[in-house]
């Protein structure tokens, strides 16, 4: 890290730090149908969401596979979803090919809002100090004028979104600068993402992967009704065929591995890394991977060549 990232990094672990996240696709969907639409979709529950509410889920395709992950925050009168940048076109089309008879009508609106993310253990008190409402439940969320302001976070530590018009980026920007947040890069946020143990999607979370074996509970409703790829959900959790989990991982080295290093017991193979950066807090490299489930416990003993792993518990 250069000295920046460095007062980034500090900010974000022990006051409030904010990064521009504009990139994020962001999709409306408006019509008396959207909710419908959305709970056919989704792996979570969306029929049961009242405006100011929120959840996060996945899209899977027929095979259970989990095609992108969102959160999906229900307003007055649509549902925004905010998703990672490199599946926002390949969602909407997704989605617009199951739009046959029905009421809704898909917005891209990514280009036209900026997305500011404020996170670490002081984000609500500079969110206070600017005159901004603060939502209290994780994915809620509150409008500020012409602004939104959602629980969210990429690091998964305190944090929030902010959605504004575009026009009002760099005013929002500097009210929140003066309010106490200092700016952070993408590389402090990305190794504390990691110190926290939260995935990716198209890093850690892939159409590689069952919605299971992504270890995110919370994105997963097991009594919503059907939904596309919910037969398979389903068939994973009765007969508990998860041969592999995604944990969090700490190395004993400065040295980052690549994607795709393989992690041993002995001489068989127990994990498989998905992304990995160095931790100046823990002096130690962070990490997350899909571990085989019967080695998917914290404090699991691995190696990668002569350094020692384990699987840490899921946050520091």
């Amino acid at each position: 890290m250069d000295f920046a990232s460095v007062i980034g990094y500090d900010a974000l672990r022990n006051r409030a730090a904010w990064l521009d996240l504009s990139a994020r696709g962001k999709i409306k969907l408006i019509g008396e149908d959207r909710a419908r639409l959305l709970h056919a979709m989704t792996t979570n529950h969306i029929q049961q969401l009242t405006p100011g509410t929120g959840c996060y889920a996945f899209f899977l395709n027929d095979k259970g596979r989990i095609l992108a992950d969102a959160n999906i925050l229900c307003l007055a009168d649509h549902f925004l979803l905010d998703v990672e940048p490199n599946i926002r076109e390949s969602l909407y089309q997704h989605l617009d090919r199951f739009i046959i008879a029905d009421d809704v009508t898909l917005e891209d609106v990514t280009d036209t809002t900026a997305t500011i993310a404020i996170e670490g253990p002081a984000s609500s008190e500079v969110l206070r100090a600017a005159g901004v409402p603060v939502p209290e439940s994780d994915y809620g969320s509150a409008e500020w004028g012409t602004r939104t302001v959602a629980r969210l976070n990429t690091t998964g530590s305190s944090g929030f979104f902010v959605f504004a018009p575009i026009a009002e980026q760099e005013t929002l920007i500097s009210t929140l600068e003066a309010a106490g947040a200092t700016p952070a890069d993408a590389e402090a946020f990305r190794v504390v993402r990691l110190e926290h143990g939260k995935p990716r999607y198209g890093e850690d979370i892939s159409d590689r992967f069952l919605a299971q074996e992504a270890n995110q509970p919370q994105a997963l409703h097991f009594s919503k009704g059907c939904y596309l790829g919910q037969e398979i959900v389903e068939r994973v959790r009765s007969r508990g065929q998860v041969h592999r989990l995604l944990m969090p991982l700490i190395l004993d080295t400065r040295v980052v591995p690549e994607p795709g290093a393989k992690l041993q017991i002995g001489e068989a193979s127990a994990a498989e890394i998905t992304s990995a950066a160095y931790s100046p807090a823990l002096e130690k490299v962070v990490a997350l991977g899909y571990v085989r489930t019967e080695h998917a416990r914290p404090h699991t003993v691995m190696t990668l060549g002569e350094t020692h792993a384990e699987v840490a518990a899921p946050s520091f």
